[in-house]
Formats: structure tokens, C-alpha cells, sequence
């Protein structure tokens, strides 16, 4: 097995993961914190971890049968990023190249999977990327791959935690790593301190309901007033507890990610007028097989509406006033509260006629407060 196992490292690296380890299938070590994060309400809408708790309890609930675990790590943009222009929307970097990971990593674990059932044949194997009931993080950790930082993401001493986590879970009994549950974090708080929503209640625990990635990729309602400042110009997910983490932050790091990953065309923001003029059919055209699909097209223009609210540029106002007459009232209300934030005579004059022939209560209720607070700004 030493044999096949070296041969699963080659493979994988050739592959373009860069980190490799193998934790045993065993009883989950956190269970017991995951359902107290779901009992606290930390879970938000995300009802998937409750409707299926039990089964994070063991990976045999993922893979009858599984005796090992094959995580692995996929490196994304790691590279210094300028600030946003004026009228953009920053995306979060795993985004990357715009592919959906889902896509680009499942045919990589099938491939490491023949070589297993290659080697053993009565083997049976499943390849997981997120979306299975499996711990990885804690896994990952058994498999010797990093500690579990403050912000919850896995981390390494040389690699940070600008990547992917996948895992290969397989019936044969590969060779375990060391785990190394030593946490390197020390004393330092850099990302509970730098998240613009305080969505962590204390070290090592997400509030999701206040995280800007659960909300502009996750949530599919209103952001919460109180949390639209906080949500800055991140269009899609967001990177600000990575980026200040000191492991993320020496050459070295970025340097090795380059390396694996090549020289993509990575997106690192989008115009946000552009999104207002793309319809259901074009919006599915560009977005179907990336992962702006994940918040769809009310979604991400309702985030496109609140950073262009915050921005509060007067070259703004076309796009929200064509947002403002959407067929979604998710968007109408985003649109309307962004006018408010910019304020002036344009502004309030749209607010205004769409005033008087909206129908939603919702709406109706942002636009007043738009109102109110662009009036207030006016005579101020």
C-alpha cells in the first residue's frame, strides 16, 4: 500500500493539488460542536446541516464501508490584488479562473480514484467536494494537513489558506499521515478583528448570518440594514480574514500557488452597471457554469445594488433606476436603498416615481427609508 500511496501523491500532484494526506474513517471528534453551532442559530438558512446531522456523525454515512481518506488541497489566486475601481464588484479569490470548482475537481478525484481501484479491486471509492455531509476540515486535520485557525479555515505553515479542500474516500486501507493538531495562531486575532460584520462571536465560531460570503452568495433574501455597510464593495464572497491572516501573507505563499495553478485569466472583480442589463436568459448564457450560479441573477444583483450603494458614485444611478423597475422585488429593494445611500435630486426624484407605482410592501417600505434617509442628507 506504501507503494500505491506514493504513487496517489505522484498522481495528485501531477493533478495540481498540492498538498496531500490520509486520515482514518472514523467517529467525528467535533460532532458535538457542530450541533451546538447549529443550535446556537450560526447556521443561518443553511437548514442543510440540521436536515442532515446525523450523518456527519461518520464518513461510512457518506461511504459505506470506508476505511481511509485521501485529502487534498487545490491551490487558487494567491497573489496581491489592487483595490477595486469605482463601479466594480470584488469577487472572492477561489473564485479564480471563473470555472465552478466543482467542475474542474470531481474529474481529477475520479482519475485518483482508477488508480486505487486499479490496485486493489474490490476497492470502492467517492470523491467529495463540499457537498456532502463529510467534517473535512477536521479531517484534514487527522490527515496532517493544517490546524484550524480562528476564522474556522483550515491553515498551513506553508501554504496558508488560500485553497480547496477535496477528499477521496476509499474502502482500501491506505497508509495514515500524522496528524498535527498543533495550532499556530498564538495570540494573534488579526481575522476576528478584521471582519467588517463581526460575524465571529469568539475564536474558532462563525455567526454565518453575519458572514459577507454567506450573505451575497447563500442568503437569497434582503441583507440586513445594519450589515449592508459592513458588506463593502464584495460583489461575491469575501477574502478579508484570509487576507490579513500572517500566514497568507509572505511571498513564499503566494509564490507556491502561482506555480501550481499557472498563469489563468483570474476574475478578481465585475462591472456592476453591466449586471443590470443582463436578462434570466443571458445571465444563465454567462453564468451557468461558474459560481456566480450558486446566488443566481436576483442574488447577485441585489449585491450588486448594495456595493454600489456604499460606493455612492452618481455615475451609479442609471443602473440602480434600471434596477428599480426589475421584475424581482429583491432587487427593487436593493436598488432603492442604494439611491438612498448616493442621495441627491436624481436619486430622489426616481425614488419618488417608483414610489407611486410600487406594489410590494417591501419595497415600498425600502424606498420610504431610502427616502427619508436621502432627504435627511439633503437639509443636513
Amino acid at each position: 500500500m506504501n507503494e500505491l500511496l506514493s504513487q496517489l501523491h505522484q498522481a495528485a500532484e501531477a493533478e495540481g493539488f498540492q498538498l496531500t494526506g490520509v486520515a482514518p474513517a472514523v467517529d467525528s471528534g467535533g460532532f458535538h460542536r457542530l450541533t451546538q453551532w447549529i443550535s446556537s442559530g450560526y447556521a443561518a438558512s443553511m437548514d442543510y446541516f440540521a436536515n442532515r446531522l446525523h450523518a456527519y456523525e461518520h464518513p461510512r454515512h457518506v461511504l459505506g464501508g470506508v476505511r481511509s481518506i485521501l485529502v487534498l488541497t487545490y491551490p487558487y489566486d494567491a497573489v496581491t490584488r489592487r483595490p477595486v475601481a469605482l463601479g466594480d464588484g470584488r469577487i472572492a479569490r477561489y473564485v479564480g479562473d471563473g470555472r465552478d470548482y466543482h467542475d474542474v475537481l470531481h474529474p481529477r478525484l475520479r482519475r485518483l480514484g482508477k488508480i486505487i481501484v486499479a490496485a486493489d479491486a474490490g476497492a470502492t471509492v467517492r470523491g467529495i467536494v463540499d457537498t456532502a455531509p463529510l467534517m473535512e476540515r477536521e479531517v484534514a486535520i487527522a490527515a496532517g494537513l493544517g490546524w484550524q485557525g480562528k476564522n474556522t479555515l483550515l491553515l498551513n505553515q506553508h501554504h496558508g489558506s488560500y485553497f480547496l479542500l477535496a477528499c477521496l474516500l476509499t474502502s482500501a486501507e491506505l497508509p495514515l499521515s500524522q496528524a498535527t493538531p498543533s495550532n499556530h495562531c498564538g495570540t494573534c486575532t488579526a481575522c476576528l478583528d478584521a471582519c467588517p460584520t463581526q460575524a465571529f462571536p469568539q475564536a474558532g465560531v462563525l455567526d454565518a448570518a453575519r458572514c459577507i460570503s454567506y450573505l451575497t452568495i447563500e442568503h437569497d433574501g434582503p441583507i440586513a440594514k445594519d450589515l449592508r455597510a459592513g458588506v463593502g464593495d464584495w460583489l461575491f464572497g469575501c477574502d478579508v480574514c484570509q487576507d490579513v491572516c500572517p500566514w497568507n501573507r509572505k511571498p513564499t505563499r503566494r509564490a507556491d500557488a502561482n506555480d501550481v495553478r499557472g498563469n489563468e485569466s483570474l476574475i478578481a472583480a465585475l462591472n456592476l452597471a453591466e449586471l443590470f442589463e443582463l436578462d434570466d436568459e443571458e445571465f444563465r448564457s454567462r453564468f451557468r457554469k461558474t459560481p456566480f450560479w450558486r446566488s443566481r441573477r436576483r442574488g447577485l444583483l441585489r449585491n450588486a445594488a448594495v456595493v454600489l450603494g456604499n460606493q455612492r458614485s452618481t455615475t451609479a444611478i442609471a443602473p440602480l433606476t434600471k434596477g428599480m423597475c426589475d421584475t424581482e422585488p429583491l432587487v427593487r429593494a436593493a436598488a432603492a436603498w442604494a439611491l438612498g445611500q448616493i442621495g441627491g435630486d436624481s436619486a430622489i426624484s426616481t425614488l419618488r416615481n417608483r414610489r407611486d407605482c410600487e406594489t410590494n410592501a417591501d419595497v415600498i417600505e425600502e424606498i420610504d427609508h431610502a427616502l427619508g434617509a436621502a432627504l435627511a442628507a439633503k437639509t443636513s
